[in-house]
């Protein structure tokens, strides 16, 4: 990694993660292989803060970590890269516990539950869906009826007008939202966050 930290891959420890590693890599990672129109690509960095934002929207008392969960719901990608969900199903069983113990490593480097409770689960999820219909109707060429069928509506009183960012931009986006939540949370600062004295 740039921060000039090892990522074991098949053991990945909370130790070795960074929050500015995961916001570099993800605003150079594009949503839809890069098959979308305007000049940069949609990051998974702009797609997770959107999604934190709807997350919000959807269910307004939600806790400040749950929030931090959301926006970091995708942060293994910054060292797997965004499959495709056909494909991520393609390859099975093995490439799912790769992603979850990636995943439950970046949760408790940054002081969240390893794994994410399902009701919170399900929340992001349906965030997650309503960020890809408007993906797909505004970059990705879907007619509003064909993103209906795979992705259902997003929610009532939620609007989008998509621009993609540049990478810098939606990095520096990504880590201001990451110091809010987590500040929101109560947790220390991620530079402290293993500080033994």
């Amino acid at each position: 990694m740039l921060s000039g930290r090892r990522l074991d891959l098949l053991d990945p420890s909370p130790l070795d993660i960074e929050i500015e590693d995961i916001a570099h890599g993800l605003a150079r990672v594009a949503r839809w292989n890069g098959q979308t129109t305007g000049a940069h690509a949609f990051s998974v960095a702009q797609h997770s803060v959107v999604v934190e934002e709807i997350v919000a929207h959807i269910q307004p008392d939600v806790e400040p970590r749950w929030r931090l969960a959301a926006l970091l719901h995708d942060a293994s990608e910054y060292v797997i890269g965004d499959m495709i969900s056909p494909f991520k199903a393609a390859l099975g069983v093995d490439y799912r516990l790769f992603e979850e113990r990636l995943e439950n490593a970046i949760h408790v480097r940054f002081g969240l539950p390893a794994k994410t409770p399902p009701a919170v689960k399900k929340l992001i999820k349906q965030a997650d869906r309503a960020c890809a219909f408007f993906e797909a109707t505004q970059l990705a060429g879907f007619a509003r009826a064909e993103a209906l069928d795979f992705f259902g509506a997003p929610p009532a009183g939620y609007d989008l007008h998509i621009e993609p960012q540049a990478p810098a931009e939606a990095q520096a986006h990504y880590l201001r939202r990451f110091e809010v939540l987590s500040e929101a949370a109560g947790y220390r600062s991620h530079d402290q966050a293993f500080d033994t004295e």
